[in-house]
């Protein structure tokens, strides 16, 4: 334990040596044994579930410490959310409206409350923190297999580093880069990348989506080779499942659309399977742990804290009372009548009977061993609408239609073949929609709309926008009225808003290597 502990004092007190943020170094004394290793992977490596506290209106007091809950935001920039107000909250109060509407509304500075104070935004940091982490832990590994061979708990130890490791880059890009593109990879701007373990006496700028995306593809190969025919006893770590749907997400992102239906092809063998809403209890978690669709996850459930009730508690003055955001009006319209994922998916608000989402219903559970993240989480529904994508992307219809027919019967009640298009970019855009309705509030649709931007094939319309509504409150009547919205207009038009800033903290510590496109600053467009 030693050793850990003597590794563990060198990543920190060296960390502020690197022109890397959070960098770490291997310069000093290593772990010597795998058991050293598994524990510095639980302790740096892996996202950490975060209690939450959930009985007033400020859940975002911590936002900015490092012990705080992962990137709350993420759920607010697409068009699955927006405001829910009632009555009036005090302004000085850290509710997610006040904290987070700078990231909802696509401001210039993001990361600024209502009262016009800024606050730290730190995924960037805890992202490239856990990388710095992994990189020293790869190294260490290679040393201790060049030395002394390969046993199964190493080649574990490799395998999770590896998938995490690209897994870290591949929310830093899709944050903070530009949304791939085939034809301009090569010159768009991504995030750093680093996989060496040395302190680099230099500054970090961009690298290119194709350099990011290489590496995030190739850290996954390697996790695939030392993960293969593994799957641990339970999802809070990494087994060959994990690593082959983060491929299968990835080829999506990039149009390798072949590689997708390649890496699924033995998938079906791990013994993951839908769910049958039919079956579906009123009022329990969709999402769990134990679940047949559960494959990997780690972090914590944030929704409650972001999507909250309107009435939280009679006694501290929170009842009949929202600053918060709830499912938009345009999502809860996608569902059919006959979709039973309405009601397994989402919970309806005390008093106004707003829609708010719920697909993990016990978060109030201290350390409940049964919660899932809202972010870092996957299920097989994903694999099976990933490759549905795909096949119909490479023009295979029949087969995609197959794949949509699988979920679908798990989700209708009485769903019919008749439903699907027949032509095929109706059919592509029939998938997309099923995937919003079947992934919301998993961290996917804000990624996933950016890449159908962009996409070679089928991109979104110019004429594409998202609007969020903004309230006004009245105290005479104690009311809150909509006097407009904010709107984000295409990639096209609106290119920097598409990406979210890298932090100021980065930039200064990188003396402006770093750069952000410049957003425009946004108004209010009236109704």
């Amino acid at each position: 334990m030693k050793n850990v502990i003597a590794l563990l004092t060198c990543l920190l007190l060296l960390s502020s040596c690197s022109k890397f943020l959070e960098e770490y170094t291997t310069d000093q004394k290593y772990a010597s044994t795998t058991a050293d290793l598994e524990s510095l992977m639980i302790g740096e490596a892996f996202i950490p579930n975060i209690q939450l506290s959930v009985y007033n209106q400020a859940t975002m007091s911590d936002i900015s410490s490092e012990l705080s809950v992962f990137a709350p935001w993420l759920h607010l920039m697409d068009d699955d959310s927006e405001a829910f107000v009632a009555d009036f909250v005090e302004t000085s109060q850290a509710t997610p409206l006040y904290k987070l509407s700078g990231f909802h509304n696509w401001s210039q500075v993001p990361a600024v409350d209502i009262l016009n104070a800024s606050w730290e935004e730190t995924a960037w940091r805890k992202l490239y923190k856990r990388i710095g982490a992994l990189n020293a832990i790869l190294f260490q590994a290679a040393k201790m297999a060049d030395s002394a061979g390969t046993d199964a708990q190493l080649k574990h130890i490799r395998g999770e580093a590896f998938f995490l490791r690209g897994y870290y880059y591949f929310m830093l890009q899709n944050i903070y880069g530009s949304p791939y593109r085939k034809s301009t990879a090569a010159t768009d701007e991504g995030v750093p990348v680093k996989v060496s373990e040395k302190i680099d006496d230099k500054y970090f700028s961009r690298d290119n989506n194709e350099k990011v995306y290489n590496q995030i593809i190739a850290d996954l190969d390697q996790a695939a080779t030392y993960l293969e025919g593994y799957n641990p006893g339970n999802n809070i770590r990494v087994g060959i499942a994990a690593v082959k749907a983060l491929q299968s997400r990835v080829y999506l992102y990039t149009e390798q659309y072949d590689k997708v239906v390649s890496v699924l092809k033995d998938f079906e063998t791990m013994g993951y399977s839908l769910t049958d809403l039919n079956q579906y209890v009123a009022g329990t978690s969709f999402s769990y742990r134990g679940a047949s669709e559960s494959i990997f996850t780690m972090g914590s459930y944030v929704i409650p804290a972001v999507f909250m009730n309107d009435s939280l508690s009679a006694w501290s003055g929170n009842d009949n009372r929202a600053s918060a955001f709830k499912a938009s009006n345009d999502l809860i319209a996608t569902y059919d009548t006959s979709d039973l994922r309405r009601n397994a998916f989402f919970t309806r608000a005390a008093k106004s009977r707003s829609w708010l989402p719920a697909k993990y219903r016990t978060w109030t559970t201290y350390n409940d061993p049964a919660q899932v993240s809202c972010i870092f989480y996957f299920r097989y529904a994903e694999v099976v609408l990933n490759r549905a994508e795909a096949l119909a992307m490479m023009g295979s219809d029949g087969k995609a239609r197959v794949e949509l027919e699988n979920l679908r019967m798990k989700r209708f009640r009485n769903a019919s073949a008749d439903q699907l298009p027949s032509s095929n970019e109706a059919l592509v855009d029939f998938i997309r929609a099923e995937r919003r309705r079947e992934l919301c509030f998993e961290g996917h649709r804000w990624f996933d709309l950016r890449r159908y931007a962009v996409n070679s094939k089928y991109p979104l319309s110019s004429t594409f926008t998202i609007r969020h509504p903004v309230y006004s409150y009245d105290a005479q009547s104690n009311s809150n009225t909509q006097v407009g919205n904010y709107v984000l207009r295409s990639i096209t038009e609106d290119g920097p808003a598409w990406q979210v800033p890298i932090p100021d903290y980065a930039i200064e510590f990188n003396r402006g290597t770093l750069t952000n496109p410049i957003r425009t600053v946004r108004q209010i467009q009236p109704l």
